[in-house]
């Protein structure tokens, strides 16, 4: 997959979850740095080295790098397919592949309907957007129709 901007018509993300996981991976990290900080400063009994501290603080920005993961999401929609990048994964479905684009009752996120009965979730169009998520599946449903296989 190409990074090239002009290559794709829409480029579609979240907007509450990015912004839940930055403060919460904020929270995580400079927990887990003020208590590797604050871990010796008044004797319970129990001895903490140097590496404890780090050994804490370490944890904690490693959890915050996990809780960032959840930014990442995107769909990016063109001539060649959709480009979905979820939590962990990159995958472009090529138009041939798609049946449809949906987002079914009571789900989180939309998904994408593929030709072998099985589906790809996108997690770039969430529920709790709203009106935005309305606005992502009709930009989704109109490329669909312009570049979609017809069956």
């Amino acid at each position: 997959m190409t990074d090239d901007a002009s290559t794709w018509d829409a480029v579609l993300r979240p907007r509450i979850t990015p912004l839940f996981a930055y403060a919460i991976a904020a929270v995580v990290a400079m927990t887990a740095v003020l208590a590797g900080v604050f871990m010796r400063v008044k004797s319970t009994g129990v001895v903490f080295r140097t590496s404890d501290q780090f050994g804490l603080a370490g944890v904690g920005i490693v959890l915050a790098a996990a809780i960032l993961l959840m930014a990442r999401p995107r769909l990016r929609v063109g001539p060649t397919g959709l480009g979905v990048r979820n939590m962990l994964t990159d995958r472009l479905v090529p138009w041939d592949d798609v049946v449809d684009v949906s987002f079914p009752a009571g789900k989180r996120w939309a998904r994408i309907e593929l030709s072998n009965d099985e589906y790809v979730p996108v997690l770039a169009i969430q529920s709790v957007d709203r009106e935005r998520a309305v606005f992502a599946m009709d930009t989704v449903r109109a490329a669909v129709a312009k570049y979609g296989v017809h069956r």
